[in-house]
């Protein structure tokens, strides 16, 4: 997760949909629907904080441990799927938090709207029925936003969640400028971006990296920016993009 959202979100956009942004504390989503549905996604991600913050006001340690962490007991699913994903990638579950919040609140939304892209911090939960092209954030590299990946699925909702070590205040032990990850399950997704991202400090790691990210379950494709440097692999299609005029 990253915060750069004057940069890719003014790119964040798409024929006969509505965008708008919801905020809750320190979370602020950016979300296409059907229609303006604010009032939802709002009481949706107000759900989601207050799960949150309950959960970690009974389990301190589940904010702060770099490690996956150990579920004894009964727990919302937004909690079980952020320590599914920590097992997976083998981080903390914080490291899944922004993802876990995309997909719960994206989700909500499809019972009321065909289509929906709900984007967290760079961390993106997709439900859409044509094709659609992603930009890639990627800080200083000469590739940001001169990059994207194209997506076919129309017939399944999926993630795609990006971590850098040289953008924004997340935690990431690695330089790479951008590790984004696709898989169907949001929180998965953003976990496994900050474990690859963490395995970068330079273009020498990617290929490390990618074999890295191969074996955690549920990752489905991943894209890796060191400057020039790129590494592939997967179900994804890297395009050039059009200049935004």
């Amino acid at each position: 997760m990253f915060d750069n959202r004057n940069t890719y979100r003014n790119r964040m956009e798409r024929q006969g949909l509505t965008s708008f942004t919801v905020t809750a504390l320190q979370t602020n989503l950016q979300i296409l629907a059907d229609r303006d549905l604010s009032a939802e996604a709002t009481e949706s991600l107000l759900t989601c904080r207050g799960y949150l913050e309950a959960f970690i006001e009974d389990h301190p340690d589940f904010a702060t441990t770099l490690s996956p962490f150990v579920l004894n007991g009964p727990a919302p699913s937004i909690i079980r799927d952020m320590v599914a994903a920590s097992a997976a990638a083998k981080v903390g579950p914080m490291a899944s938090v922004a993802g876990a919040v995309a997909e719960t609140v994206g989700r909500e939304l499809c019972g009321l709207s065909a289509e929906v892209v709900v984007e967290n911090g760079g961390d993106t939960f997709i439900r859409v029925e044509e094709p659609l092209t992603m930009a890639i954030y990627a800080g200083n590299s000469p590739l940001s936003m001169k990059v994207g990946l194209s997506f076919n699925r129309t017939d399944r909702p999926f993630s795609v969640c990006t971590s850098s070590g040289t953008v924004g205040h997340s935690l990431s032990f690695g330089k790479a400028d951008a590790v984004t990850i696709v898989a169907a399950s949001a929180s998965l997704a953003d976990a496994a971006a900050t474990a690859v991202g963490n395995r970068v400090k330079t273009g020498r790691d990617i290929d490390g990296a990618v074999r890295l990210g191969k074996t955690i379950e549920g990752v489905e494709g991943i894209v890796i920016i060191v400057g020039r440097d790129v590494g592939l692999w997967g179900d994804v299609e890297l395009v050039r993009l059009a200049k935004k005029s």
